[in-house]
């Protein structure tokens, strides 16, 4: 059984590796959620994602923001 730290692990690692994978930058990533209606700053959204505690709302603003279609949550 997993724990709370290794789901916010996992969590964190996917959203990374789909902002690498698109080569944006949290500041990029900063914009582009400005033009979907939220306003975090590059700063603000570097703490939560170093953290890997964040709502599944801002994981999907992030995934659409960056035009995310699909997601393998299992390898």
């Amino acid at each position: 059984m997993k724990t709370e730290d290794e789901w916010a692990a996992r969590v964190k690692g996917l959203l990374k590796a789909e902002l690498k994978r698109r080569n944006v930058t949290y500041e990029q990533l900063a914009q582009k959620l400005q033009e979907v209606g939220v306003n975090e700053t590059p700063a603000a959204i570097a703490n939560k994602i170093s953290r890997g505690r964040f709502t599944a709302i801002f994981l999907l603003q992030c995934l659409d923001a960056i035009d995310v279609k699909t997601i393998h949550v299992k390898d």
